[in-house]
């Protein structure tokens, strides 16, 4: 073996080593320096936090033979540290300490994202979120359905009202005879299904998770991001499909700072000449009748039409300005919002999460907390080798890079023949195939394809006389209360 080769063998490290290399680089000792455990306990916070990672990293089936891998991996690689040895007491622990972890360790990755992926931070000169929901099954156990069954009921008049149109008289007639066919038990058992409901704010220049929020699966999405309008960071932009409209939620994120584009549907009464303010050919407002007579002021905003190939649709912003925001870049960045579906797939298919495995319901929020943050850990480290080696982070592929840390954990105690089969080496080839798929995937027949109603355009009219005089009312009272310069 010439001096050259001797000197590239030696520089490859154990695996263990590259993986307390990647978690240093995410979550560093001084992090935890401010959580003091209790004395006596086996555990100390970052063995905590460490343990937690690789227990969502592991590949194997099972949670308990995920902990007994993670532990394993865990001792060897941070030997100094303090760790206990059964998983009722892990979890245990997990949960008491759950908060502090996760804001400590999400505050970390946040910060790596903003420096290392600094040229991804921003696009169109503002730091686009996306948000939307999915619902994520869990086990069905007393504690699961009591924690995450939907608590609100089912109107019965709409869908009365519904059946009784002639279009749907045959068919829901045909629907209604085999469900007489059901038990009564059976019914009730397939209405009290149990899921999680998982609300997101999603980075679009990375792809990466930015702060989320669970509940039933009937929770309110809207309610959710409005929770999280805090976390955001400055000059964010968040954009969202027809389901997050309203006068309430557009004008907390207005409140916050913020902006938005937002797809308006048919559900949406959108006003023109109102003599509000300067107005222009796309000037709009929102000022619902229940809003005006309260004396609120309406909403100025503006539409951009757009077509997506089938149907119109109209996008509805705060940004006035064109030279701050063109339609162009608005209707991008209404196009690139679809990486969140993505990101969900990925998540349930690609990293195994479709279903948890935790029979009790506080367990089954950490599960899905740490699932969350383990795959964020993942993509943001190989994004940065990426970076590093000169490729395109949003090229990214997630599979590629799940499997290289898992390969890794599996062989943690033998050192790579190759520098090739090192854990960073695998995460500079974990990109994207550059194969052209031409075929479309929604003229297939899917089983279980969903028939969604169009969404539609919202509904543009010209201010009456008396919204255009009960306007005038209200900016003159803004008037007199706004303080002198």
């Amino acid at each position: 073996m010439s001096h050259q080769d001797r000197k590239s063998k030696q520089s490859i490290v154990v695996n263990h080593k590259s993986l307390r290399q990647a978690i240093d680089a995410l979550f560093s000792a001084k992090v935890f320096r401010g959580i003091k455990m209790r004395r006596g306990c086996m555990w100390s916070a970052r063995m905590l936090a460490v343990v937690a990672l690789l227990w969502v990293w592991s590949g194997l089936p099972t949670l308990g033979e995920r902990f007994l891998d993670a532990c394993k991996v865990a001792r060897k690689t941070f030997r100094w540290l303090s760790s206990g040895e059964t998983y009722q007491g892990f979890m245990k622990q997990l949960r008491k300490w759950h908060f502090e972890l996760k804001v400590l360790g999400m505050g970390e990755m946040r910060a790596v994202m903003k420096r290392d992926l600094f040229g991804q931070w921003e696009i169109a000169g503002f730091v686009i979120v996306a948000g939307d929901g999915s619902r994520v099954e869990v086990a069905r156990t007393e504690s699961n359905e009591a924690a995450y069954s939907p608590k609100r009921k089912k109107h019965g008049s709409r869908q009365k009202r519904r059946g009784k149109t002639k279009a749907n008289r045959g068919r829901r007639g045909k629907q209604w005879r085999r469900a007489r066919r059901q038990s009564q038990e059976s019914i009730a058992k397939k209405i009290n299904s149990p899921q999680m409901w998982l609300t997101m704010f999603w980075h679009v220049g990375s792809g990466l998770p930015w702060a989320w929020r669970t509940g039933p699966s009937d929770s309110s999405e809207r309610q959710h991001l409005q929770e999280m309008l805090g976390e955001l960071p400055e000059n964010s932009l968040i954009t969202a499909d027809a389901g997050f409209v309203g006068y309430d939620f557009w004008h907390a994120v207005m409140d916050a700072g913020q902006s938005f584009v937002i797809r308006a549907g048919a559900n949406v009464r959108l006003l023109k000449k109102l003599g509000f303010t300067r107005e222009y050919d796309n000037t709009v407002y929102l000022w619902p009748d229940g809003m005006a007579k309260e004396g609120k002021p309406p909403l100025v905003l503006r539409a951009v039409w757009v077509h997506n190939g089938k149907h119109p649709m109209c996008l509805v912003t705060n940004v006035l300005s064109k030279t701050r925001l063109s339609d162009q870049q608005i209707a991008e960045i209404y196009k690139a919002r679809w990486g969140v579906e993505l990101f969900f797939r990925t998540f349930k298919q690609t990293f195994g999460r479709r279903k948890l495995r935790s029979h009790c319901a506080e367990n089954a929020q950490l599960e899905l907390d740490w699932s969350l943050m383990g795959l964020w850990a993942i993509c943001l480290l190989a994004q940065r080798e990426l970076v590093k080696a000169g490729q395109d982070p949003c090229q990214l592929s997630p599979a590629a890079a799940i499997k290289a840390i898992q390969e890794v954990m599996r062989h943690y105690r033998t050192r790579p023949e190759d520098a090739s089969e090192s854990l960073w080496s695998m995460f500079r080839r974990a990109l994207r195939d550059d194969y052209q798929r031409h075929a479309s995937k929604t003229a297939r027949n899917y089983p279980r394809k969903k028939q969604r109603e169009a969404t539609g355009v919202p509904k543009l009219i010209d201010a009456s006389k008396a919204q255009i005089a009960a306007a005038r009312e209200v900016k003159a009272k803004a008037s007199e209360f706004r303080l002198p310069a």
